[in-house]
């Protein structure tokens, strides 16, 4: 996969970064001529020592029956092995010239070769090519239709491989301190931007540059991811109290100059320029105007005001804009659940919805390098017991109480299908997926062994589903939930990892109302006596009882979460 972020060039050099993608190219406007040549140089895969990358040459000039591309390192790259092209390095300069098979390039043909290098320290991008002496230029947008732009910042194509994840002091601190903490307090969590006052830190805590500052003495040598979650929009959370925010349905200025801005002027600091930024943004904001707005049962006077004013749009293009254009920042759009955004009247428009979020505000689609499912929620990574094409004496699972007509029935087939729904609206053909396992385990001695019984489609989906919420809409602080997956790069197919987003022992929302400064409220759905609403099916919340406000430490919760670990720990 390779994500781009689109980039208007005048200049006829690219830009040197980090490992990804480098090209070089000009498609012709009306009444110029082409440029001579197109190299398309692509890091498929990088680790801490070497790299892999693929190379493809355009011939847009006469026809050549041999050919030679050039290009220099500015770092201490070796090419140790290549393959479709005979390749030589003196220094820092490269040569690859073609085989005797495949020296016949036609006008407007093309040919590919690849190889391996080492390399330590920085893997920057070459910054110009040549083939047979002529320098091929950098695209600048201008022509064709439907393909990627150049990634001239050079984003590796997926942050997490080949790369060490922050762990936060703070947060390894608490886990640390529970009875058999110790088992988990090395994982890697996301730090959560919620409020203005947190990028400075709160009440004496870590600020943002403390973060990246303690990131970069993890990092050492090696590559090392910074998951951060940036969560302030004007009227945040419309469909739920726990989380609402500090700003208002119309303080969009205010998100943009005090929350926005100066997370950016932090995370361009050339100091933190080795480190790659993971940024997943604004949960629960978008879905919300799908889900929750007009007719439905399921909508909010004030989710009908932030789909009429456009702030969310607003607030997440702005933010994508802004964060997207520092080069070592990989944006992750947050797109729900499969509980949630699931269903047919959801799927499509969701995708649809997330576009015009992304292509507002001065964003475009290459400020998302990907999207993120399950953000402190529950549900199953991978429900192994039944599937969404099983019936039962005839009867559909889509048709089960618990399905309800949902075409999902887990978060991995959800997550990969929805990829797909983005591809098709217009996202980049490269976008990867993260899964937020940090609570979706599900596991401890009410964890099914096998399929329920087939007396009826709701005993066999019931008797078998690792999920044991009472109502799949039911999201805070969930009795019998556990550790899920393991943070790690790669695990399936279009996932770029799973990631403990949501910190394990950090509460939803409190059980009763706690009068606080920070601007949460109290939402019945934390209340563990609730019988809930249209929302939840009209069931009960399922919720712990006791807990403090959202994002407060909850022993019981984080013990309830490594009891029913799965893995278990």
């Amino acid at each position: 996969m390779s994500r781009t972020r689109t980039a208007i060039l005048a200049a006829l050099a690219l830009v040197a970064g980090a490992s990804g993608t480098a090209v070089a190219a000009v498609a012709p406007e009306p009444g110029i001529a082409a440029v001579p040549c197109t190299v398309d140089y692509k890091v498929q895969n990088q680790w801490d020592t070497g790299f892999t990358t693929a190379v493809t040459v355009t011939n847009n000039g006469a026809a050549k029956s041999s050919w030679a591309v050039k290009w220099s390192y500015a770092g201490n790259q070796k090419v140790t092995s290549g393959w479709n092209a005979k390749i030589s390095q003196s220094g820092t300069a490269v040569t690859a010239a073609n085989e005797s098979y495949n020296g016949s390039l036609a006008s407007g043909g093309s040919v590919s070769f690849g190889f391996n290098a080492s390399y330590s320290g920085t893997n920057a991008l070459p910054t110009t090519f040549t083939l047979d002496g002529v320098t091929c230029n950098v695209d600048d947008g201008s022509g064709g239709g439907g393909g990627t732009d150049p990634d001239p910042s050079g984003k590796v194509d997926n942050p997490y491989a080949g790369a060490k994840v922050y762990v936060n002091p703070e947060w390894s601190a608490k886990a640390a301190a529970e009875t058999g903490g110790s088992r988990v307090a090395s994982q890697p969590t996301g730090v959560w931007l919620d409020r203005i006052a947190a990028i400075n830190g709160v009440n004496g805590g870590m600020g943002l540059r403390a973060h990246l500052d303690a990131a970069l003495a993890q990092k050492g040598s090696s590559e090392e991811v910074v998951q951060l979650v940036v969560y302030d929009l004007p009227g945040r959370d419309c469909a739920a109290l726990a989380s609402n925010g500090e700003l208002g349905p119309t303080e969009i200025d205010k998100y943009k100059t005090q929350f926005i801005d100066p997370i950016a002027a932090i995370l361009a600091d050339s100091k933190y320029a080795s480190l790659r930024i993971v940024t997943t943004i604004e949960i629960d904001s978008l879905p919300n105007l799908v889900t929750n707005t007009g007719s439905r049962a399921t909508a909010t006077p004030a989710c009908d005001t932030m789909l009429a004013n456009g702030n969310y749009v607003k607030g997440v293009g702005y933010a994508l804009n802004k964060l997207g254009a520092i080069p070592n920042v990989y944006n992750y759009l947050d797109a729900g659940h499969h509980g949630w955004i699931g269903w047919d009247d959801n799927f499509a428009p969701s995708a649809t919805l997330f576009k015009q979020a992304a292509t507002s505000e001065g964003a475009t689609v290459g400020d998302v390098h990907g999207f993120i499912t399950n953000t402190a929620n529950y549900s199953a990574l991978k429900e192994n017991n039944f599937t969404i094409n099983d019936s039962v004496n005839g009867t559909s699972v889509r048709q089960s109480k618990w399905v309800d007509w949902n075409r999902y029935v887990d978060e991995l087939s959800f997550a990969q299908a929805f990829r797909t729904q983005l591809v098709s609206v217009g996202f980049d053909s490269g976008i990867g997926m993260l899964i937020d396992t940090s609570r979706n385990g599900w596991g401890g001695t009410a964890r099914p062994t096998g399929p329920g019984a087939t007396i009826s489609v709701d005993t066999y989906v019931n008797g078998g589903r690792y999920d044991r919420r009472i109502h799949v809409g039911n999201w805070c602080n969930q009795s019998g939930a556990g550790l899920g997956e393991r943070p790690q790069a790669a695990p399936a197919t279009g996932i770029d990892a799973y990631v403990w987003m949501k910190p394990p022992g950090e509460s939803d929302g409190s059980s009763s109302a706690i009068a606080n400064d920070e601007g949460k409220g109290f939402d019945r759905m934390c209340d563990p006596t609730y019988t809930g609403n249209a929302r939840n099916g009209n069931s009960m919340s399922g919720a712990l009882p006791n807990a403090p406000l959202s994002g407060h430490w909850f022993s019981a919760q984080f013990q309830e979460l490594m009891k029913n670990a799965y893995p278990a720990l």
